[in-house]
């Protein structure tokens, strides 16, 4: 209860949701919830599991100069990390998947890290790029123009950093050893160039440009796969949008996921999704219906099944906790 960032994220989600139901007709939004047609979660929910599918892959091929590890083991580790983002704040899951990995595969928990850190990084640089695509056939709204513009600021700053120090490692070694040498105690300075040393080890994959072709393109066919579950779901409901307009929603709404937020983004997932829909004449109570259940169909089955993974694993709750411990 002590901890800032839960509250902090509990303060952004309770201001969206408010955002996102003001004006709200909820006799309206109840009334489209029951006539919706559920039967069109299913292959949904397929689709998306497609993409997670490949999201193993992508994990597996970024670790394959760390661990051979095949894509049938990683999977459940990947779905065991999913879940942990839906349950717990501050994307706990990212790094409880690199605690499992260690657990079964001996993979350094730093160097799965860097690995990590390169997906959101691609999965970031991915959402951009459906923006600027969309953008002269679906129009962003005028309010997420100066996030999106943050954002890439951001992004591509961390790409180049991420790129020097993959490209130049001995040289940037030496920068960080010179400030750890002279702001870190002594008796912690070994265990921290240890961690950045396995962290660069993690970002190998920037050496080499196909491999750099092949993580962007496979991240692009990964967010085209799950923006086909957008799709699917909008016809349990009476509105039509393009595909256009579903891929500017994806990666509007993944945009705004990176802010602070209650576990499983409530509040940050509804407010741009709903916005994006309305800029293109959806009605606000068809909107909310939609994006709450499309919400619903990315957190609950995954979950479920991550949870399932975790006691298959014989894991509990502490193992967040063991997790945060082991990469400090």
């Amino acid at each position: 209860m002590r901890n800032w960032k839960l509250w902090l994220g509990i303060v952004v989600s309770a201001v969206c949701l408010w955002i996102a139901l003001r004006g709200l007709d909820f006799q309206t939004f109840w009334q489209v919830m029951r006539q919706a047609n559920y039967w069109w979660l299913a292959p949904g929910v397929g689709v998306y599991f497609l993409a997670v599918w490949a999201r193993t892959w992508r994990w597996h091929y970024m670790l394959r100069h760390l661990a051979p590890v095949p894509v049938s083991r990683l999977f459940p580790i990947v779905v065991i990390g999913y879940m942990g983002n839906n349950v717990y704040p501050a994307r706990a899951g990212e790094v409880l998947r690199s605690y499992v990995l260690k657990r079964k595969e001996q993979v350094p928990i730093s160097a799965s890290l860097a690995t990590v850190v390169l997906e959101r990084l691609f999965d970031g640089l991915v959402m951009l790029l459906f923006v600027f695509v969309t953008l002269p056939f679906a129009p962003l709204p005028p309010v997420y123009s100066s996030l999106v513009t943050i954002l890439s600021v951001l992004f591509l700053a961390a790409l180049a950093a991420f790129l020097a120090l993959a490209a130049r490692p001995a040289r940037m070694s030496r920068a960080y050893a010179w400030v750890v040498d002279r702001f870190v105690p002594e008796r912690f300075r070994t265990t921290v160039h240890g961690l950045f040393d396995r962290f660069v080890e993690g970002l190998q994959s920037l050496r080499s440009p196909r491999d750099l072709a092949l993580i962007f393109v496979s991240s692009t066919l990964i967010w085209l796969t799950e923006t086909g579950k957008y799709w699917f779901v909008m016809h349990a409901f009476p509105f039509e949008a393009s595909f256009l307009v579903l891929m500017l929603m994806t990666a509007v709404v993944n945009l705004f996921t990176t802010l602070p937020s209650t576990p499983g983004y409530i509040g940050t997932f509804h407010v741009p999704g709903i916005a994006v829909l309305m800029a293109f004449n959806v009605d606000q109570a068809v909107a909310t219906s939609y994006t709450v259940v499309l919400h619903v169909a990315l957190w609950l089955p995954i979950t479920a099944l991550g949870a399932w993974y975790m006691l298959s694993e014989h894991l509990g709750w502490r193992d967040f906790g063991r997790a945060t411990e082991a990469v400090q």
